[in-house]
């Protein structure tokens, strides 16, 4: 459809909990479209519909080969006690990275786009991404978790190593 201007920081629909969606229509279907483009557009591998201004309890996960995973009025119904602390950056906090704990392990229920309820195991990075991205729905952001901040010479010497 068509790629949107990302909303960032400080923007306050980042720092609330949006309202869940209760339409299951062509409407949806067109901003689920707008946030692959941009999510594809912006080169992220998640994005929430407040990123992009959208008051709606909707989020994306680029899982690779596996597609992209569509969160529609997501929960989290359980977490693993493991928790792991890895880099996150995020398109609305452009040039800031943190390394986060998240658990490793995650069940999330959703809906898909036909109003049909789903449910989701999840592990390690694709747990991470989710968990991310329906923080942004609660009105949290990666750095309101964050335990240490990384810079970018930092960022840049972790990537060299892989």
């Amino acid at each position: 459809m068509a790629v949107k201007p990302l909303v960032t920081v400080p923007n306050p629909i980042l720092n609330r909990e949006v309202k869940d969606v209760v339409k299951f229509d062509e409407s949806l279907k067109a901003l689920i479209a707008d946030l692959e483009d941009t999510m594809f557009e912006n080169n992220g591998v998640g994005i929430a519909a407040p990123q992009i201004g959208i008051d709606l309890k909707v989020a994306l996960v680029d899982m690779e080969q596996d597609g992209i995973l569509q969160l529609i009025n997501p929960t989290i119904e359980s977490q693993s006690e493991k928790v792991v602390a890895d880099v996150e950056g995020c398109l609305s906090v452009p040039g800031v990275y943190g390394e986060v704990e998240r658990s490793k392990m995650i069940v999330v229920k959703s809906y898909d786009i036909n109003g049909n309820e789903v449910e989701l195991t999840a592990y390690d990075d694709i747990a991470r991404i989710i968990l991310h991205e329906v923080d942004h729905l609660y009105g949290e952001i990666f750095t309101d978790k964050m335990i240490r901040e990384i810079s970018e010479e930092e960022l840049e010497e972790m990537y060299e190593d892989e």
